[in-house]
């Protein structure tokens, strides 16, 4: 079995990571017969990580320009690396640029300082230079690595700059890492960024769009799509992690703010996958559209759609549904202690 040994996927704050049960996920499916597959909501890419590391040729694909670019980075790549001239032109201000400041005009006072600001106008305006398309992902994945960590809660939820300079007792956070320069985050991401790149056996490639516009052509597809709460509330990335999706798009970031909000969220757009009334519609259509494909999809026991109405659906496309039971996993920040964390396995 090919494996590339010491390789390993770089640190994460990502909400709802797989990073604790993604080798539980791949004692569940080792078994199955397939070479190719479907990440179809790769996220940080975790998933999509493990499978290349067992020779599988792998697809990642994720609707969030940023997420692509960790995709890009850490999956369709397998050789190159950022080199130390590469992060040392990243950090450094050159007079043959021209710096916009919008990050630091428009964000003031809601998720870093001003000093900060500038060096994130700065960096992503130096990353933006660079021409191969690998290492400029690489970058920009050491940049929203470093934005993700220097941030409460680590989520673009809220204006709450204030909580890092509170003069409070904490039960949450960590002062030193909201503390520790920008610049040494950075690095720090590059050398975990550049220790996870390998050569992989298969063919990888990432990929950005709706998973239901995708080509069917796959063995085993892999579905981790937004939780939706009992109560109706969505897991909704879009808004968790807009300023990284804004860097990726900084020219045209100011036309798709909504500005009536006081964190300078981007405007909604409506979807299937956080909206409780369509969302066993969106789950039916994605099992229809990979109807060919083994299906294996990552949900929680007490979201909407049910397990068992999941299942159900399941059942449509498929004659033999398995269901995994991890446990008593929770997530960070979830109050809900009776979660667990449900594998669907469709053959």
């Amino acid at each position: 079995m090919f494996k590339r040994i010491g390789t390993r996927f770089p640190s994460t704050r990502y909400q709802g990571s797989k990073a604790k049960l993604v080798n539980w996920i791949w004692a569940q499916i080792r078994e199955l017969d397939f070479t190719t597959a479907l990440d179809a909501f790769g996220g940080t890419g975790i998933v999509g990580y493990r499978l290349k590391q067992e020779g599988k040729s792998v697809t990642y694909n994720d609707i969030l320009r940023f997420n692509y670019q960790f995709g890009l980075a850490l999956i369709e790549n397998n050789t190159v690396l950022i080199r130390p001239e590469d992060s040392a032109g990243a950090l450094q201000r050159h007079s043959y640029i021209n710096y916009p400041s919008f990050v630091e005009n428009t964000f003031q006072d809601i998720y870093f300082t001003d000093a900060e600001n500038r060096w994130i106008d700065q960096t992503v305006h130096n990353i933006a230079t660079v021409t191969d398309s690998y290492r400029r992902a690489l970058l920009f994945f050491a940049l929203a690595q470093a934005c993700i960590v220097k941030r409460p809660y680590n989520l673009f939820h809220r204006k709450n700059l204030y909580l890092r300079f509170a003069r409070v007792e904490r039960s949450f956070g960590n002062k030193t890492s909201w503390d520790r320069p920008f610049a040494e985050w950075f690095r720090i991401f590059v050398d975990e960024a550049n220790q996870a790149v390998f050569q992989g056996a298969g063919r990888c490639r990432a990929m950005c769009g709706d998973a239901v516009d995708l080509s069917a052509d796959y063995d085993l597809v892999y579905i981790d799509p937004p939780y939706i709460s009992q109560k109706g509330t969505a897991v909704d990335y879009a808004d968790f992690y807009h300023f990284l999706e804004g860097l990726c798009n900084y020219d045209g970031w100011e036309d798709r703010i909504d500005w009536g909000s006081k964190h300078r969220r981007l405007a909604r757009r409506a979807s299937p996958w956080t909206d409780k009334s369509r969302i066993h519609s969106a789950f039916d259509a994605c099992f229809k559209h990979f109807a060919q494909s083994s299906l294996v999809v990552s949900y929680r026991s007490d979201g909407i759609p049910s397990i068992d109405e999941l299942c159900s659906l399941m059942t449509r496309y498929k004659s033999n549904v398995r269901v995994a039971v991890f446990g008593d996993y929770a997530y960070v920040l979830s109050t809900n202690t009776r979660s667990q964390e449900v594998l669907l396995i469709g053959t």
